[in-house]
């Protein structure tokens, strides 16, 4: 007697079914094979078009960077000098190291200037970072905290110009703690405040 030939029909069926999905799966697979293939193709090329954006784009800053902080030390301090900025890339992080040219020579900036030069450039630079981030995430308030105090007296009215300058330019809000005699500031700040002692304490004054 001849069996039933249904179930069997029902076991082709499912096999069927399964060699149809793995036929689609093996055709998916060959696709993304040749998809990333291509891929790998121009990987290279694509990795080296990045690299150079980001030289070219690092090196705009760089220049940049060069010219203001130039342009601050000439108005400050009134010397023919230059910064320089020599970019590297260590570890897979961007690095900058910054001299101060003079005469065609490469000074460190923290030697022979009395720590004028870095009272400057850290403004500078401070600013600069401030000014590259979401300005929906960081207000532009910037906080210096006695950044004249390597300033021989009568540079500081200079400093106070560049920093009142680049605040009004970039839309910058600065509080500038000083202990220089609050005058130097009286053409450049909207509110000077004095701190003075007194028999009940430390009280404040307004002078402007």
């Amino acid at each position: 007697m001849l069996q039933d030939p249904t179930p069997i029909r029902r076991r082709i069926d499912v096999l069927t079914g399964k060699h149809e999905e793995l036929v689609k799966r093996q055709e998916s697979l060959a696709r993304q094979i040749k998809d990333l293939d291509a891929y790998l193709g121009i990987a290279g090329a694509v990795s080296d078009g990045l690299e150079l954006l980001s030289d070219r784009l690092f090196s705009e800053i760089v220049e940049t960077l060069e010219e203001s902080l130039t342009a601050a030390l000439h108005e400050v301090l009134g010397q023919p000098v230059r910064l320089r900025v020599e970019k590297s890339f260590k570890r897979g992080a961007v690095n900058m190291d910054f001299f101060l040219e003079r005469d065609g020579e490469l000074e460190n900036i923290m030697l022979g200037t009395g720590g004028s030069v870095a009272n400057i450039l850290s403004v500078g630079l401070r600013f600069f970072a401030i000014s590259t981030l979401d300005k929906s995430k960081h207000r532009r308030f910037l906080v210096l905290d006695e950044q004249d105090c390597w300033l021989r007296p009568d540079l500081v009215p200079r400093l106070a110009r560049v920093i009142h300058l680049a605040a009004r330019t970039l839309g910058f809000q600065v509080l500038l703690i000083s202990h220089h005699d609050v005058h130097y500031f009286d053409e450049y700040a909207d509110r000077i405040f004095a701190l003075r002692p007194s028999s009940e304490g430390v009280k404040v004054h307004l002078v402007k």
